[in-house]
C-alpha cells in the first residue's frame, strides 16, 4: 500500500535526482552498460534518448540527460531478460493478474513468441514462421480496412515510413497512433489557427523570452530537461506563469543537478513567479479571462497595448473575437476557471509587460473535452500582441515521446493529405487509398464490432494507453490476429486475439547492423529538428531485429504488397531516407547530408515565418464560448496524471518523490475539505465511479485518499490505473482525443478494509 513522506518539500532535481538515476541503473542490473550509455545519450555521435521529445542544444554538454532520461536508458539497457523460460512458467491468464510494473520489470524480450491456446502460454517461434503467420492473415483479409496498424512515438522516421508504406500498399489508411491520445488536439487547433499543427518556437527562443506561460504541463516529471531552460530564464529575469490544478514541485523550485552550489546548499531556484491553480477543465475560461484583461487595457488606452500593425496585416477574425470577450462577463470566467479576476489580472499584467512571450502546454489541456478550443485560446492570446513569428516568442506544444512528431511528419496518420498520397503512389508505383482511416477511438470501436481482423502495434502499450480498459481488452480479443513489436513485456501482450505474436526489436541504445553495415536512424524533436541516432550497445539478444527489418519481413511474406524492394530498403536505411526525400522534398531535401550537420537540421515552420496556410490566408482568431462543465452535486472533476517514476505507460518504480508518495500507485489526490464533506479521511480506501453520458458506470476500488493541494471539487490519480474510468465514447471535439483530463466521478468508502482502520 502506498505511503506518503516529506520529500515533496525538497526542490525538484538536485542530489535526489542523481541518487534516483544511480539507483535505477543498479535496479536494472546494468551499472556499467548503463553508465556507458548515459555518456552517449543525446550526443552528436550517440543515440537519441528513448524518453521525451524535448530538443537537444546545438552544442550539448558532456552529460545531456535528465533523471527520467537516465531511467529510460537504464530500463532499455537492463541486464534482465524476459526469455522463453519466463513464458513457459507463466500462463497468459496468470500474467493478466500481474501489475504493469511487474510485467515490464522482467527485462528485455529475447525471442519471437507465438501464443499457444492449448497451454495458454507464449512459445518460441522462428522469424520466418512469425512472418508467414502475419502474411497469411493479411492476404486472407476480405477488405484491407480489416487491418489496423498502430504506432508508438518511439518508432524512428525510417521504420514509420516503411510501416505506413506497408499499410497503404495493402490498401488501408488505418494508422492510429499515440498522437490520437495526446497532442492531436494541438495539431487540429493550431492547424485551424495558424495553418500548421506544430509549435513555432525553437530552443533558442527560450533564451530571449521575457515571459513563459506553462499551462497544463508538469515538466519536472514529463520533460525534465525543459527545467534547464526555465531555470536559465528565471536567472536572467524572465517571468514564468504556471497554470495547473496541482501545485507541482518542479514548477515551484528546481535545483540543477549540475550546479554544485545548489547541491551543497540543498536549495533550488524559484521557478514560477505566478502560480494559478485553475480548476480541472477551467483553462479555456482562464485564458479568456487573461485575454479579456488585455483587451480592457487596450480599451482604456487605445493604441498602446495591442500590435495593431500585426493584427491588420496578418490576422482575421479579431473584431468577432474582441466582441466575444467584451460580452463574456467576469462572473462566468471566475466560476468556470476557479480563479479570481485579480489572479487572472496579474497573469495578464505579466503578458502586457513582456515584449516576447512563449506559451507552452501539454496533455493537461489536450485531453479535455474542449481541448481544441482551449489551445486556440492560447493562439488568440499570443496573436493579440504579435507573439507568433518573431524571436523569443511563440507557441510551444511540448510533445511526449521522442519521435511522435516525426512519425506524423513521414506519414503515420489516418487522414493523409492528397498531395502526400499522390507523391507516395508515384514514387512506389501504386494507387494508395484515399479514404479516411481509423484513429484510435475508431479502431477500438471497429475491433469491438468485429470489423477488424488484424491488429498490429509498432511499439507502445496500446491496451494500457487507451481509455475504457475492459472494453478495449474485449475489442482486442475479437481480432483474428494481434501482433506487438516490443522491447519489453507489457499489458497489451496479455490480451490475445485468436492468433497472437510478440516480435522483439532492437532498442534505441543498441547497435543496428544490416546487410550494408551499421545503420543510423533519425528522429524529430518537439521543435521540428531532425537528427541522427546511432545505438552503441550490443543487442540484448542475437534474436532481436530492427523495426525496419521486421516491417520488411512481414511485407516479404505478404503477397498483396508485392512490387516493392522491401529487403533492399531495410538493408540500407540510406535508401529509405532517399525515398522519404522523394515523397517529401520540401522538408527532406538532401536528407542524408543534412543529418550530418551538428545538431541535425530544422524542418522549418510556415507560421514562424508568418506564412499562414489557413482558409483565410491569415492567422485566425477563433472564437469559442466558455463551456458549461458544471457537474451534479457530489461529483468531482478527476484528471489522470503520471508519477515521477513513470514515462507514458512504463512504470519504473512505485514512488512519486515530488508528490511524497512511496510504494504504491492506487491513490486519489483530493482537497481535504472534499474528503471531510463526504465523511471520509486522509488515508482511507475509496471506490471511485465515473459518470459519462453513455450511462455506463465504471468503477475502480481500493484507491487510497491523499489530502493534497488541489482546488476544491477536483481530484487526480495515476494513468493507466484510472483508465478504466474513461469512456471510449468521450473525446475532445474535432480531435477525438479521449477525455482523461475531465472525468466526472463520485467517491465513497471502499468495502475493502482500510490499512489504517
Amino acid at each position: 500500500m502506498a505511503d506518503t513522506d516529506e520529500t515533496a518539500k525538497e526542490p525538484a532535481g538536485g542530489l535526489a535526482a542523481l541518487t534516483a538515476s544511480a539507483r535505477s541503473l543498479a535496479r536494472e542490473q546494468a551499472p556499467l552498460r548503463g553508465i556507458r550509455s548515459l555518456v552517449r545519450v543525446n550526443q552528436p555521435d550517440g543515440f537519441d534518448c528513448p524518453g521525451c521529445a524535448w530538443p537537444e542544444p546545438r552544442d550539448p554538454g558532456w552529460l545531456e540527460f535528465c533523471e527520467n532520461g537516465a531511467k529510460a536508458v537504464a530500463f532499455e539497457a537492463t541486464g534482465k531478460r524476459a526469455g522463453p523460460d519466463l513464458f513457459a512458467t507463466h500462463t497468459v491468464s496468470a500474467l493478466r493478474h500481474r501489475t504493469d510494473h511487474w510485467l515490464e520489470a522482467q527485462g528485455r524480450l529475447t525471442h519471437p513468441m507465438r501464443y499457444d491456446r492449448g497451454s495458454d502460454t507464449y512459445r518460441p517461434v522462428s522469424w520466418d514462421e512469425a512472418f508467414a503467420v502475419i502474411g497469411a492473415a493479411l492476404d486472407a483479409l476480405e477488405d484491407p480496412d480489416q487491418a489496423v496498424f498502430y504506432t508508438s512515438g518511439r518508432t524512428s522516421n525510417e521504420a514509420a515510413f516503411l510501416y505506413q508504406l506497408l499499410g497503404r500498399r495493402l490498401g488501408t489508411n488505418n494508422f492510429p497512433d499515440c498522437s490520437n491520445m495526446c497532442h492531436e488536439s494541438s495539431g487540429v487547433g493550431l492547424g485551424e489557427s495558424i495553418g500548421i499543427g506544430k509549435g513555432t518556437v525553437t530552443l533558442e527562443d527560450f533564451a530571449q523570452a521575457d515571459a513563459i506561460f506553462v499551462i497544463g504541463q508538469n515538466p519536472g516529471t514529463n520533460h525534465p530537461r525543459m527545467l534547464t531552460e526555465l531555470l536559465a530564464a528565471r536567472r536572467r529575469g524572465a517571468r514564468i506563469v504556471s497554470m495547473n490544478p496541482l501545485r507541482e514541485r518542479a514548477l515551484v523550485e528546481f535545483a540543477h543537478p549540475k550546479d554544485a552550489w545548489q547541491m551543497l546548499r540543498g536549495r533550488g531556484t524559484a521557478i514560477s513567479t505566478h502560480y494559478l491553480q485553475v480548476q480541472v477543465g477551467g483553462d479555456l475560461a482562464a485564458l479568456k479571462g487573461i485575454a479579456k484583461r488585455v483587451l480592457e487595457a487596450e480599451d482604456l488606452a487605445p493604441g498602446t497595448t495591442l500590435d495593431h500593425e500585426f493584427l491588420a496585416e496578418h490576422t482575421s477574425g479579431f473584431d468577432d473575437f474582441a466582441d466575444d470577450l467584451r460580452r463574456t462577463d467576469w462572473e462566468t470566467i471566475e466560476r468556470a476557471s476557479g480563479l479570481t479576476r485579480e489572479e487572472l489580472g496579474e497573469a495578464a499584467q505579466v503578458y502586457l509587460e513582456s515584449e516576447r512571450v512563449i506559451a507552452c502546454w501539454a496533455m493537461g489541456l489536450t485531453q479535455q473535452p474542449h481541448a481544441v478550443a482551449t489551445i486556440q485560446q492560447i493562439a488568440n492570446l499570443l496573436l493579440l500582441r504579435g507573439n507568433v513569428g518573431r524571436a523569443g516568442a511563440g507557441l510551444c506544444p511540448v510533445r511526449g515521446h521522442s519521435n511522435v512528431q516525426g512519425d506524423r511528419t513521414v506519414g503515420i496518420t489516418e487522414k493523409p493529405s492528397a498531395e502526400f498520397l499522390e507523391r507516395l503512389g508515384r514514387e512506389f508505383g501504386f494507387a494508395p487509398p484515399t479514404h479516411r482511416g481509423f484513429d484510435t477511438v475508431a479502431s477500438i470501436g471497429a475491433m469491438a464490432e468485429g470489423r477488424v481482423r488484424s491488429f498490429m502495434a509498432m511499439g507502445g502499450n496500446f491496451l494500457a494507453a487507451t481509455p475504457d480498459t475492459e472494453h478495449t481488452a474485449r475489442a482486442l480479443e475479437r481480432c483474428g490476429l494481434t501482433v506487438h513489436v516490443s522491447t519489453k513485456l507489457n499489458r497489451s501482450h496479455t490480451v490475445v486475439g485468436r492468433e497472437a505474436l510478440i516480435l522483439p526489436c532492437l532498442g534505441r541504445t543498441e547497435i543496428d547492423v544490416q546487410a550494408s553495415g551499421p545503420q543510423r536512424v533519425t528522429v524529430e524533436d518537439s521543435m521540428s529538428v531532425v537528427h541522427a541516432s546511432s545505438g552503441r550497445n550490443p543487442p540484448a539478444s542475437p534474436e532481436l531485429r530492427s523495426e525496419p527489418a521486421i516491417v520488411a519481413g512481414i511485407a516479404r511474406a505478404t503477397k498483396r504488397v508485392a512490387g516493392i524492394d522491401w529487403d533492399g530498403l531495410a538493408s540500407d536505411y540510406t535508401r529509405i531516407r532517399e525515398r522519404i526525400a522523394a515523397v517529401l522534398p520540401e522538408l527532406f531535401h538532401d536528407f542524408e547530408s543534412r543529418i550530418g550537420e551538428p545538431g541535425g537540421f530544422y524542418l522549418g515552420n510556415s507560421a514562424r515565418e508568418r506564412r499562414w496556410s489557413t482558409e483565410t490566408g491569415r492567422a485566425r482568431f477563433v472564437t469559442s464560448p466558455i463551456p458549461d462543465t458544471a457537474l451534479p452535486s457530489g461529483q468531482l472533476r478527476l484528471m489522470t496524471i503520471r508519477s515521477h517514476d513513470q514515462f507514458n505507460t512504463t512504470i519504473y518504480d512505485l514512488d512519486d518523490r515530488y508528490r511524497g508518495i512511496r510504494g504504491g500507485r492506487e491513490v486519489i489526490f483530493l482537497h481535504a475539505d472534499d474528503l471531510a464533506a463526504r465523511g471520509l479521511r486522509d488515508g482511507q480506501l475509496l471506490e471511485v465511479t465515473s459518470h459519462f453520458a453513455d450511462g455506463k458506470l465504471r468503477s475502480v476500488d481500493g484507491f487510497r485518499a491523499v489530502a493534497y493541494d488541489i482546488p476544491r471539487g477536483c481530484a487526480a490519480g495515476y494513468f493507466p490505473e484510472l483508465n478504466p474510468l474513461v469512456s471510449v465514447a468521450s473525446f475532445a471535439a474535432r480531435s477525438r482525443t479521449p477525455t482523461s483530463k475531465l472525468i466526472p466521478v463520485t467517491i465513497r468508502a471502499s468495502s475493502q478494509p482500510s490499512p489504517r482502520a
